[in-house]
């Protein structure tokens, strides 16, 4: 049952080709052989199979099928599940076990999905690697050709993206910050859809950057993420920041092509160091849209040059207002001291790791007294000059290309001693978080070591459907059916 996805299940249970509960039972199997990839920080066969059982007695009885009945799902360990624990991959919440469930995770278990397994991430989602996780880090199912050294998943995301490239579930959830869903799909050579911010519900994920975090599908084809995006989506009173949209039916927008569109192509995105062949793809993919129909746009986006440093002024600011809640008194970790600010600092120094600690002493200080305005201030007028430059660029086109990530998946622990050259895997991604823009990164060719290589569609706010229809043109137009060396 391997390579199977979202649409392939539902087909199959439809068809009679296996039972929910079958096709449960084999991927659990598969989650509990992919130990080599660290993906995974708890099973959850009992969810599993529960909705699986239930997805059987709903098909024998006649009844309607929901719209992920029986398909097994993993879920990023940032998601809170009821009743299971959700670490955020830190020491700092090891043993946390919420006593709630997440609107988005509720939404897919209203919809049947199998939640099957959290998964490893950066700590906090801090991280463009999986590297920085309390649970080691999670390892990439591809392989260079000449280079036996492992690979990294990308970050945070990375353990959700490496079981669904790996074929160990049909699908998962990530979350993107800046990046996060977008660059380790890219390295893993997936599909992995950002949407609008608000489109949906942050309540119930533990936090990193709240004006930036955003919930979303990681597959291995466009019409599943589509699939999945419609039953996590949803408007959700809990969430001051969630968008009152109705939902539309992502898959039915699929089919249409890209004839008549406008695709921009912005040439700030040409980057000094830029390898050759990355370089080469992109104007690969412009080529593929221009042979669909689609009208290829020069556009100019003059602020994209200062998103980077914006970013790392914003997230790491929110980053510390909202681990301030983690002090050894109410939950999580607690190291008992005398005094109580020393349980805070004791506290805080063995829950939390290197690149956390990293962040929120940057945020604590661009939001002290004397650099509030000079930094923090000033990082988010230069945001809404990022979000304008491309309200404006929208004004002449339907929908951005550019490449994913600056590079192909690097070996593990290759930068972990240059925290600037990390960030520097956000450049590409970072201005359409910034700006609440939905975007997706879809695999579209292999560098000259095999590994993959993504390309990414950036659209107006709410205008997933544009997204998803030009991703599907440049899907097929690319034909990725490589697979990694690690598949289950």
């Amino acid at each position: 049952m391997r390579r199977l996805g979202i649409a392939d299940v539902r087909a199959g249970l439809a068809g009679g080709d296996f039972s929910a509960v079958e096709l449960v039972e084999d991927r659990l199997a598969a989650l509990e052989g992919a130990e080599a990839l660290n993906a995974v920080v708890t099973l959850m066969p009992d969810r599993a199979l529960a909705a699986a059982r239930a997805a059987d007695r709903r098909r024998a009885a006649g009844e309607p099928a929901l719209p992920l009945d029986g398909v097994p799902v993993a879920v990023k360990d940032l998601f809170c599940t009821e009743g299971k624990r959700t670490t955020a991959s830190s020491a700092m919440l090891e043993d946390f076990v919420p006593p709630y469930e997440s609107t988005v995770t509720a939404n897919l278990i209203a919809a049947g999905a199998a939640l099957a397994a959290k998964t490893n991430l950066d700590e906090f989602a801090m991280g463009s690697s999986t590297a920085n996780s309390y649970f080691g880090p999670a390892i990439n199912p591809w392989k260079a050709e000449a280079d036996s050294r492992p690979r990294a998943p990308g970050g945070s995301s990375g353990g959700s993206a490496a079981l669904v490239a790996a074929s160990v579930v049909p699908a998962a959830l990530g979350t993107d910050t800046g990046g996060s869903i977008r660059q380790p799909a890219a390295f893993c050579g997936i599909v992995g859809l950002k949407p609008t911010y608000g489109r949906c519900s942050r309540w119930g994920i533990v936090a990193f950057a709240s004006s930036l975090d955003q919930a979303g599908p990681m597959t291995r084809s466009v019409r599943d993420a589509a699939i999945l995006l419609a039953a996590m989506a949803s408007h959700d009173p809990k969430d001051s920041t969630s968008a009152q949209q109705a939902v539309p039916d992502f898959e039915a927008a699929l089919g249409g092509g890209v004839q008549g569109l406008r695709i921009g192509v912005p040439r700030e995105y040409r980057v000094d160091g830029m390898p050759d062949e990355l370089d080469a793809l992109w104007k690969r993919g412009a080529a593929w849209l221009k042979e669909a129909g689609a009208e290829i746009v020069d556009i100019s986006l003059p602020h994209t040059h200062y998103a980077l440093p914006t970013y790392y002024i914003v997230a790491p600011a929110e980053a510390s207002s909202n681990l301030a809640r983690y002090d050894g008194v109410r939950y999580g970790l607690r190291v008992s001291a005398d005094a109580i600010e020393e349980q805070y600092a004791r506290t805080r120094r063995a829950g939390f790791g290197a690149e956390v600690r990293r962040r929120v002493l940057i945020g604590t200080y661009v939001l002290s007294a004397g650099y509030y305005d000079a930094y923090y201030t000033k990082a988010q007028r230069v945001r809404r000059l990022i979000a304008r430059d491309f309200e404006q660029a929208f004004e002449a086109v339907d929908a951005v290309l550019t490449p994913t990530a600056p590079t192909a998946a690097f070996p593990l622990g290759e930068k972990m001693d240059d925290p600037i050259a990390m960030y520097l895997n956000d450049v590409f991604t970072v201005p359409a978080s910034l700006a609440g823009l939905p975007a997706v990164s879809l695999p579209a060719g292999l560098d000259g070591e095999g590994m993959p290589l993504g390309l990414q569609l950036i659209g107006r706010p709410f205008d997933e459907e544009t997204v998803l229809r030009a991703a599907e043109a440049l899907e097929e137009a690319a034909g990725f059916d490589a697979e990694p060396e690690f598949v289950l």
